[in-house]
């Protein structure tokens, strides 16, 4: 029978986490060629605080929460992957992350609204100067993803990053987790994401399109008071879209899938060995009591 709980996951360094209710697993291919397990018992705050559990809210939540455990497995996976080395400190990484978000709110929010204006004539329509800053947006994720692919570390990063998708696609389509069920799945997940970005980007052209095209400031900062819901919305369209069936509903979710093709690749036998010990330890299996 297909596994009722969802669960996630993310690539790291040389091995997958992956998250359930309340477990967090995190797999990492040792040097030695063992590997290395830590499992965290986690308890999301919308237990404590159940409005945070509303529609739309409850994405916000989930992209907050995913980050902070992502900084905590990418740590471990650092160390873990190459214990020679100076070991990555948590303040570090949690600066790396903060300049990475800041970045990337410059990149995909800022840089997108002033180069429309730049370049807008008086004859554009709002909607149509929106519509363009929309294309200008999705233009810098493709090329920004094409351009992380050529770093070479990266190649093993998506590697497991597959190895990710094709685990969890064997859990729900109730298969036994063994390397040779995982290897005959996809890479790619509608829950994946790489989906998200672009559901933020495309969710993003509609509801600015609303907007009008006020001065520089005012439009970014607008925008960037927009991307909490503007994320909500594309988090609530991959939840349903991850359980949904609906030939509509499957075609709407194929620009996601296809983008995956940019951040997966297919993984090894052992890479997949990986990301079955995170799942598995995720769901509780091996632990003890």
């Amino acid at each position: 029978m297909p596994e009722a709980v969802l669960y996630g996951g993310q690539a790291v360094i040389e091995g997958v986490m992956m998250r359930g209710p309340d477990r967090m697993a995190i797999a990492v291919r040792r040097p030695d060629g063992e590997i290395g397990l830590r499992v965290e018992r986690i308890e999301s705050i919308v237990r404590r605080y159940p409005p945070l559990g509303w529609p739309v809210v409850r994405g916000v939540v989930a992209l907050v929460e995913t980050t902070v455990l992502g900084v905590s497995a990418l740590l471990y996976s650092a160390n873990e992957a190459a214990p020679e080395e100076q070991n990555l400190t948590r303040g570090e990484l949690t600066a790396t992350t903060v300049v990475g978000v800041v970045g990337g709110l410059a990149l995909f929010v800022a840089l997108p609204t002033w180069l429309t204006g730049a370049v807008r004539v008086h004859a554009w329509s709002p909607f149509a100067a929106n519509l363009f800053e929309g294309l200008v947006r999705l233009a810098l994720l493709i090329g920004y993803l094409k351009a992380v692919a050529l770093i070479p570390d990266i190649e093993r990063v998506f590697q497991y990053h597959g190895a990710e998708h094709k685990v969890i696609n064997t859990l729900e389509a109730g298969e036994e987790l063994t390397v040779e069920n995982a290897r005959r799945h996809s890479r790619e997940h509608k829950r994946c994401g790489t989906s998200f970005l672009l559901y933020v980007v495309v969710i993003s052209i509609l509801v600015y399109a609303f907007l009008g095209w006020q001065a520089l400031w005012l439009r970014v900062l607008t925008r960037l008071a927009l991307v909490p819901v503007i994320a909500g919305l594309a988090y609530e369209f991959i939840r349903f879209a991850g359980r949904s069936k609906h030939p509509l509903v499957h075609l709407l979710s194929r620009p996601g899938m296809w983008l995956q093709g940019l951040t997966t690749r297919e993984p090894d036998d052992a890479q997949l060995e990986v990301s079955i010990a995170a799942l598995q330890a995720a769901r509780g299996f091996g632990l003890p009591g």
